[in-house]
């Protein structure tokens, strides 16, 4: 006769125990399920907060009849669109803020390539020309404009004082009353303001560049303007674009430079659309909305469309 035993688990000789791994058996802590949302959690809330509730203030208020002591009297509808496309103004507002776009950033950038350039080189006195190029970006906006504003002044300003003592004109000028002569001057402050930012941005692309590939191509026989061209314009790409699509978002909603300097006058002569939605207010909050919507959606199309034709995400594979 056979005997058949059996043992059961708890038979079975002594082992350590092992864990159950089943998905029910996997608890994790709470906080740990929340994943990285305690940590981006409140950047969140603050871009909600400064970003997308203004933007959502701005859009309703267009839409809205506003007196200009502030009580809304109602729902406009599509109103106050229509007048602002009906201002004789806006087509040279539009102009002029995409010229004074193209015109400053085009000279800021080219500026800022040359001088990233010399300050990435060992010269005597480096560390302190870097210092010196900081001063511009340290102080105010507003209190550089209005500096410039005082030393264009037509009767005590220090310019007009030079140039009349020096027999270059015969008589003081009003730099900032005549918009031929007050544009030129507004760019070069914006340009002044905007190199500090720009030029440290693309020294900092040009000291990761590696030394090894000067070298190779030194080795190579490259000339110095064809390396410039092969090696250090390509991986300075990055830096470059980052330089561009920040300044195109500055210089377009600059409003301090222009507000110090002329208020956007005589009338809307020296406006650009920030400026001119500023002075919209005055008479219309309304109508000011909407031509802050107008404002964002054109700044959100022209970065997208430089994006586009830089092809920022595309790696190249060649």
């Amino acid at each position: 006769m056979s005997l058949t035993l059996t043992r059961s688990k708890t038979d079975r000789p002594d082992r350590p125990d092992r864990p159950d791994r089943s998905p029910k058996a996997v608890r994790r802590p709470g906080f740990e399920r929340l994943g990285p949302l305690p940590w981006i959690g409140p950047a969140v809330l603050l871009i909600l907060a400064v970003v997308v509730w203004p933007v959502y203030e701005m859009i309703h208020t267009s839409f809205q009849r506003i007196s200009p002591s502030g009580f809304v009297r109602g729902p406009a509808g599509l109103d106050k669109y229509r007048k602002l496309l009906g201002e004789t103004d806006l087509v040279h507002v539009l102009t002029v803020t995409v010229v004074w776009t193209v015109v400053v950033v085009g000279v800021t950038m080219i500026l800022s390539l040359a001088l990233a350039q010399l300050f990435n080189q060992e010269f005597p006195g480096r560390r302190l020309t870097r210092w010196a190029l900081i001063a511009p970006w340290a102080a105010s906006v507003l209190m550089t404009a209005i500096s410039f504003k005082w030393m264009l002044n037509q009767t005590a300003g220090v310019l007009n004082t030079a140039m009349v003592d020096l027999g270059i004109i015969d008589s003081p000028r009003d730099w900032l009353g005549d918009p031929s002569t007050a544009w030129p001057w507004m760019m070069f402050v914006a340009i002044f303001v905007s190199l500090p930012f720009t030029t440290y941005t693309l020294l900092a692309g040009l000291q990761t560049v590696p030394a090894e590939l000067y070298e190779a191509a030194e080795v190579d026989g490259a000339g110095t303007w064809r390396t410039y061209r092969l090696i250090t314009l390509p991986l300075l790409r990055p830096a470059f674009l980052v330089g561009v699509v920040i300044n195109l978002i500055n210089v377009f909603n600059s409003f301090p430079v222009i507000w110090g300097m002329t208020r956007g006058g005589p009338s809307s002569d020296t406006a650009t659309t920030t400026v001119f939605m500023y002075q919209l207010k005055d008479t219309d909050i309304g109508e000011s909305a909407a031509m802050s919507v107008v404002n964002f959606a054109l700044v959100v199309i022209m970065v997208l469309l430089f994006l586009k034709v830089s092809r920022w995400n595309e790696e190249d594979n060649r």
